[in-house]
């Protein structure tokens, strides 16, 4: 019986060892098959397939240097664009340091919602005040009254802008803000205030499947509206980092340069994309080809990254007030500033268009400023699905929204990033307004913002609300809703010829050739040939 018993063992032993020897070919079968599923879930992100190319017929060659920045979080870009291996910027500020690829990308990629503490908690710069100072004084009598009251003076200036002269100082002992300004206050000086910290809202986003390359033209029907206007005649100040002003892209388009830092700098990334969002004209296409930047420095990179003040950003606002500003783009952010207000409400009172990013600090951050500020129309961000870019700020004050998730866009030295943030939202409106201001020069701050949200494609829940305001803005539809001054006029406000401005309008054809490496891209340039038949007019 034992025998019988051990026999029984071994032959069931043998039986399992060959069903399982059978079984191994369709187990490695099996496993095949899993992988190939998970290959196929993992979208193919050639980054060559995402950036327009130049068509081969054209000089019979491929530009080397048209390409992307790597792909890593702004706080660990440098001032090239390049990721370097630790932190060189601030939350939503341009990079600074040295550059250098970065060895583990994902490392630096993480979420974006920790970012903006930097910029809570860093609202002012330490240790420095503004104040409005007796503008009889010589600079001999202001170093006085800064030594009678254990300051220094940096430096002052009139601001004819807010008609007042502003004296920036720094206090040289461990006295607050508060103390000084009673001290000062009771000497008669008047509006003592911290010197607010600005910095320039983009971020790095991850990249996202497909090629989203100038998707903005098509989303903001910027094909159509340029067979109404180009912007031509129109002056825009960019109150930003260094533009790249020899950069092809913005070719004859810059009307002055202001360096209201007063630094050595070269041009910067933030700077750079902001102009091109709104005039690029050679591979890519800007919301107002044809209008003329002004382009004034106002952000220096720093340790924690591309940042301004109260004071730097005051002197940019005088300069595009003296110098024929039309519209003022900010695509920056900072606390509420007493100082701030005072000039953006003498540059309202000018007639001036002023257009802000909302903020990338997300759904818990306050209102920033100046976006929030109500002679500002404040642009929130939307992606090529139309949702809400997630580190956009949200609020009451939000106008309408833009795309600004993987925004295709000039950068120094004749190169090209994507990139994501509020303010390329806020610069292609600010180029819409310039072709609203085209059709007629006569519209005023507040006929813009009516306009803009009157002919805005509601997205979210109906009507307006905090996120996207009253929807994302719509050129064509709000350039069409602008009753066209008479042409005399026009030529007298803008000393140019008619027939002048419709030879820029020739040279600046609505659409641009993006020879396309996919079929994505091809499928762009498709609809936006179709925009341009009457019937889909």
């Amino acid at each position: 019986m034992v025998h019988d018993r051990a026999n029984w063992r071994s032959k069931t032993r043998r039986a399992a060892l060959a069903l399982t020897v059978a079984a191994l070919p369709f187990a490695c079968l099996d496993g095949a098959s899993v992988y190939a599923q998970s290959i196929m879930r993992s979208p193919n992100l050639n980054i060559g397939s995402r950036i327009p190319s130049i068509n081969p017929n054209i000089a019979g060659r491929i530009t080397p240097n048209l390409r992307t920045y790597p792909a890593c979080s702004y706080a660990y870009r440098d001032s090239n664009g390049e990721c370097s291996d630790k932190p060189v910027s601030s939350a939503d500020g341009g990079g600074g340091g040295s550059s250098g690829k970065s060895k583990n990308k994902s490392k630096h990629s993480g979420p974006l919602s920790k970012l903006p503490q930097t910029v809570l908690n860093s609202r002012t710069i330490a240790g420095e005040i503004v104040a409005e100072i007796d503008g009889s004084l010589s600079d001999a009598q202001a170093d006085e009254l800064a030594r009678r009251h254990r300051l220094e003076r940096i430096g002052s200036q009139n601001f004819p802008l807010i008609g007042a002269t502003i004296g920036l100082f720094r206090i040289v002992d461990r006295r607050t803000v508060e103390t000084v300004g009673r001290e000062l206050t009771a000497d008669g000086v008047r509006s003592v205030q911290a010197n607010f910290r600005y910095v320039l809202q983009d971020q790095q986003a991850a990249s996202t499947e497909g090629d989203p390359a100038q998707y903005a033209l098509l989303k903001l029907r910027l094909p159509q509206a340029h067979t109404l206007a180009h912007g031509a005649n129109v002056t825009i100040a960019v109150i930003d980092s260094g533009i790249d002003i020899r950069h092809p892209e913005l070719a004859n388009a810059i009307a002055g340069s202001f360096d209201a830092l007063g630094s050595k700098e070269g041009p910067h990334v933030h700077g750079t994309g902001i102009a091109g969002a709104i005039v690029s004209h050679a591979r890519l296409m800007g919301s107002a080809p044809a209008a003329r930047i002004l382009a004034i420095r106002a952000f220096g990179v720093a340790p924690g990254g591309a940042e301004s003040t109260s004071f730097v950003i005051l002197k940019g606002l005088d300069y595009a007030a003296a110098n024929g500003a039309q519209i003022v783009n900010m695509s920056f952010a900072g606390p509420k500033d007493a100082l701030i207000e005072r000039g953006i409400a003498a540059t309202a009172a000018k007639g001036i268009v002023m257009v802000a990013a909302a903020g990338n600090a997300g759904p818990k951050s306050p209102p920033l400023y100046p976006a929030a500020n109500a002679n500002v129309i404040a642009v929130s961000a939307t992606d090529a699905q139309d949702k809400l870019f997630a580190a956009s700020n949200r609020g009451g004050h939000i106008a309408v929204a833009a795309p600004g998730v993987d925004i295709f866009l000039p950068a120094p030295d004749e190169k090209y990033q994507m990139t994501s943030g509020t303010s390329f939202s806020a610069a292609y409106v600010s180029g819409l307004a310039a072709l609203m201001l085209e059709r007629n020069p006569a519209l005023n701050p507040g006929e813009v913002r009516a306009i803009l949200m009157k002919t805005a494609r509601d997205l979210g829940s109906p009507g307006r609300d905090d996120l996207f305001g009253a929807g994302e803005a719509d050129a064509f539809a709000a350039v069409s809703a602008v009753v066209t001054a008479p042409a005399a006029p026009v030529a007298a406000v803008s000393g140019t010829p008619a027939a002048e401005k419709v030879e820029v309008r020739q040279d600046v054809p609505s659409t641009r050739d993006l020879s396309p490496p996919g079929a994505a891209m091809a499928s762009d340039k498709s609809a936006v040939r179709e925009a341009h038949r009457p019937a889909a007019q």
